[in-house]
């Protein structure tokens, strides 16, 4: 359990690096959908949950320090257990609930490669129930509540598995981490994610959006499709701050010395994705890609 230890503490804000959550929030986005996270300390990436006549769903499921907490508040949400999970992307934060709620009886449902990446990761791959038992590898859609949830896959932007979820008829859109809502983003370059990809993802979700909107991101608080253009501004500025330093000569540590992005890091850099490990993950890309 040692790498997946440190992956979960890897992806938790240092304020909350010995404090998980022990109980969870809920945010109503639209009638029948909700946004849980952690209320008392961190609870890992933002769960969705579809609650209805017909089926629970969740969207993610937390990871194994916090997800009793996250079922207890689920299930009195929606007044039985789970029957349905989606899973957005392989990060243990987001994955590590998957063989809890199994035994319960929920499917975990997720793109082809999550699995894949699970199956040969003994510290994912932790049990029973664990892997995804449904897998898709462009999309599918859920018809349950009297709601259509289309599940479609974002290719290498933060993962080489994640998926995004549109419910057309309420417009809502679960991103899972191709959004951290005003936070410096996680582009796992060693998980088939990159910087083009996400931000080619960012613009698919983009496109799919109109005023009224409502994006619930992997990582912060309900956003708006403006929102989401903002933070695309910005890695898309920050981008091409490093590239013009990468293209002048500049080594990797002279970049970082130089710090290009000091403009968004008030605002943007935070306990896992700081202001130089944003600007290291850019010039590696940048100079690998």
């Amino acid at each position: 359990m040692q790498k997946f230890t440190l992956l979960l503490f890897a992806l938790v804000p240092a304020a909350y690096a010995q404090d998980f959550a022990t109980t969870f929030k809920s945010t109503k986005v639209t009638e029948g959908i909700y946004m849980l996270d952690g209320e008392d300390g961190f609870g890992g990436g933002n769960v969705g949950l579809l609650v209805g006549d017909e089926y629970v769903v969740l969207i993610d499921d937390a990871m194994a320090p916090t997800v009793p907490a996250l079922i207890e508040t689920a299930t009195e949400l929606a007044g039985r257990p789970v029957d349905f999970v989606i899973n957005t992307h392989v990060h243990g934060d987001h994955v590590g609930g998957n063989e809890y709620v199994a035994r319960d009886g929920a499917i975990i449902v997720a793109h082809d490669n999550i699995r894949k990446r699970m199956q040969d990761d003994p510290e994912l791959n932790t049990g029973p129930g664990a892997l995804p038992v449904l897998t898709f590898s462009d999309s599918v859609t859920f018809h349950v509540n009297g709601r259509e949830a289309f599940v479609f896959h974002i290719e290498n932007a933060h993962t080489d598995g994640d998926a995004a979820i549109q419910f057309r008829s309420v417009n809502v859109i679960f991103a899972g981490d191709v959004m951290f809502h005003r936070l410096f983003p996680f582009i796992d370059l060693d998980s088939g994610g990159s910087v083009a990809g996400y931000i080619a993802g960012q613009r698919k979700l983009i496109a799919m959006a109109d005023d009224n909107t409502a994006i619930v991101p992997g990582h912060g608080p309900v956003a708006s499709k403006a929102d989401l253009q903002r933070d695309l501004n910005v890695l898309i500025d920050a981008q091409a701050r490093i590239k013009a330093l990468v293209d002048a000569g500049l080594g990797a540590d002279d970049i970082v010395a130089a710090n290009p992005l000091l403009i968004y890091h008030d605002d943007y850099d935070w306990g896992f994705i700081t202001t130089e490990r944003m600007t290291r993950t850019l010039i590696r890309s940048l100079t690998t890609e």
